[in-house]
This record gives structure tokens, sequence and C-alpha cells, in this order.
């Protein structure tokens, strides 16, 4: 399986619990280590009318994401899959530290 680096820990597994941030969060770096609580709060298309699973996740900040909005995160399937359903491919979160 390929896998790429990432910016705060080149190619160091830091498992599938992850996350990246938004430039304003990701602050050069400042944010690689910390973790964040997420959880699903709604949709954002009419793909999926209830793309919300249950419960909250806590993911750690391993890369930037630069395409990524004011209060938006880049997870991983894994994480993303523990709170929505995949093909929602986009969801309303609440998250803090």
């Amino acid at each position: 399986m390929y896998r790429a680096a990432s910016s705060c820990y080149g190619f160091q597994d830091q498992g599938v619990m992850i996350a990246a941030a938004n430039p304003a969060i990701f602050n050069n770096r400042a944010a690689c280590g910390r973790r964040y609580r997420i959880r699903c709060t709604g949709r954002t298309n009419l793909g999926v009318l209830q793309p919300c699973r249950n419960g909250e996740i806590t993911v750690r900040i391993v890369d930037l994401c630069p395409g990524c909005g004011a209060n938006q995160f880049d997870l991983s399937q894994e994480a993303f899959s523990m709170i929505a359903d995949p093909n929602a491919g986009r969801i309303q979160i609440d998250y803090n530290q």
C-alpha cells in the first residue's frame, strides 16, 4: 500500500484516526500532533440525506489541507466513516480541541 508523507511526521505511521487541518488551524505546523474531537452535525449536499452516524471521534492533526475552509478538516477515510456515511463526501461538523 502506498502511503503519502505527512507535513508533520513524514512517513512515520500515525495510525488511521488522523486529519489534515485548514491553514488557519494548521498555523505553519503549530497544530501538528494536536487532537480534535469532531462530530457530524448534518449534510452539505443532496446526495445523502442523513449522513451522520452517532458519536464523535478524536483525530490527530498530521498534515495541512490547503483547500480546506475555515471550519473544515480533511479526515482519513477510516475516521470519516466512523461519524458519517462515506458516500456523503462532505458533512457539516462541530469540533473542539
